[in-house]
């Protein structure tokens, strides 16, 4: 209780998904990043995804599937609402941990299956090929209440198909800051970011990942109440 406030550094299930969170709150200890609820919705990427599109903003079509249901009923379903391919993952997981990308119905049900194993339910979303980035944001920081720091474009090594669990941690990955991208694209990011971090309600920072497609459309994928702290 003589605790002036925790810096909150526990990534991931527990202490980024809110349970942290409401320990601090009951005992009335400030801490750094988002509160309960925010971090709830930030960790549950089909809260968040309904958040973004609450706000206005683009977000690949989804569909949710509970590991109870019969999974090859589920993807026949997915398939005849959403095309392949498609990107399939935990809806309460980070760190990429359980996502596959699958190319085609027949390893849909497969795919399900394993995400379902580090989460009770699965998102099946569609899949956006693009140039992949991130934008963190910071409140009040430089005169400005939500502060979006510079873009950074995301190149993982060619043998991973995209930003997977290993290529995140093993330094390899190459992250550009700024990114080589215009500055019409850089600013429309940028409210993209602020716009997220305020869809969930977050406080103090955040980082959002996005897509943008050849054609220059952007996507928002998912937002980190609580960006991982690698040694990179």
């Amino acid at each position: 209780r003589s605790v002036d406030v925790v810096f909150n550094a526990t990534h991931g299930q527990f202490g980024e998904d809110g349970s942290l969170q409401q320990i601090l709150d009951s005992f009335a200890i400030p801490y750094t990043g988002s509160g309960a609820t925010a971090s709830l919705h930030g960790m549950n990427k089909f809260l968040a995804k309904t958040a973004f599109k609450t706000s206005g903003l683009h977000t690949p079509a989804f569909a949710v599937v509970d590991r109870e249901e019969d999974l090859n009923a589920a993807a026949v379903s997915i398939y005849k609402k959403i095309a392949p391919p498609y990107v399939v993952k935990p809806v309460s997981a980070g760190s990429s941990v359980g996502v596959s990308i699958v190319s085609d119905f027949h390893h849909l049900a497969s795919a399900i299956e394993f995400a379902a194993k580090f989460s009770p339910k699965v998102l099946v979303e569609e899949y956006i090929k693009g140039k992949e980035v991130t934008v963190g944001i910071i409140d009040n920081f430089r005169n400005q209440k939500t502060y979006a720091l510079p873009v950074v474009e995301i190149i993982p090594e060619s043998r991973h198909k995209f930003f997977d669990y290993e290529a995140k941690y093993n330094g390899a990955t190459r992250e550009v800051c700024p990114a080589n991208i215009n500055i019409e694209t850089k600013r429309r990011l940028e409210e993209a970011a602020r716009a997220a971090h305020q869809s969930i309600g977050a406080r103090h920072y955040s980082r959002t990942d996005m897509i943008i497609t050849p054609r220059g459309k952007i996507y928002v994928l998912e937002i980190n109440t609580l960006p991982g702290l690698t040694e990179d």
